[in-house]
């Protein structure tokens, strides 16, 4: 995780957008930001707000960083209506990533928490399994970001295709993440929490973790599954 005398914005130009089902992915230019490491975060300005947006990387192809964009509020449809050229300012990466010294990986994601998985699968090398859960169709057209991923869809669960021999990465809804931390203790869990700084300032990201409430942006956002109470009736 950087420190806070080296965390600074640096203006990043777009280079293109594509529909991946109803996400769009978002391409800037890398400059001098580096990808970090998968399931760190990055801050990305969202035009016409006065909050960024917190978003993990999904790609870093030669010379860009891509990201995941679920379009459901102001914010993430200004970063979906990005052009080619237009610029936006980016800060990261920030927070605590996954951990990459396993030896039989698994990659679980659900809805727009696949987000990180292909940075991920690339990091991990060896073409990981991933199983993925969508609540559409439509939205199970993002799969093609992880080639040869097993894809179930609403009302089959994500959870029935874990395997316990498998050190499990997840990265999802809040209801998943319960799940999969009831089924696999061990599991390496990427959370979600409004960020409005993404380095600890604002106090925005405060969950319980270990008992305690703590600022997600600094504990995580990926944490043990170990960490966290499963909820009763937790569901994926």
């Amino acid at each position: 995780m950087q420190s806070l005398a080296s965390l600074s914005t640096r203006r990043s130009r777009v280079t293109g957008s594509e529909r991946v089902g109803p996400y769009t992915l978002l391409r800037l230019e890398r400059g001098d930001l580096e990808p970090g490491v998968p399931g760190q975060f990055f801050m990305l300005e969202a035009p016409g707000r006065l909050l960024p947006r917190p978003f993990s990387l999904c790609l870093a192809p030669p010379g860009e960083l891509a990201f995941l964009v679920d379009p459901i509020g102001p914010g993430t449809e200004a970063l979906s209506g990005l052009r080619a050229g237009d610029e936006i300012r980016v800060l990261g990466p920030l927070g605590h990533g996954y951990r990459l010294e396993v030896e039989r990986p698994l990659l679980v994601g659900g809805g727009i928490g696949i987000a990180p998985l292909p940075y991920l699968a690339e990091q991990l090398g060896g073409e990981p399994p991933d199983v993925l859960g969508f609540r559409s169709a439509e939205h199970a057209e993002a799969a093609a970001l992880l080639p040869g991923a097993e894809v179930v869809i609403d009302p089959v669960l994500v959870t029935e295709l874990i395997e316990l021999r498998f050190e499990v990465f997840a990265c999802g809804p809040e209801p998943m993440l319960q799940a999969v931390a009831a089924l696999c203790p061990t599991a390496q869990l990427a959370w979600e929490a409004p960020m409005a700084c993404g380095y600890g300032a604002c106090y925005g990201c405060v969950v319980e973790i270990d008992g305690a409430l703590k600022r997600l942006c600094l504990e995580g956002p990926v944490l043990d599954g170990a960490r966290v109470r499963p909820r009763v009736g937790a569901v994926a």
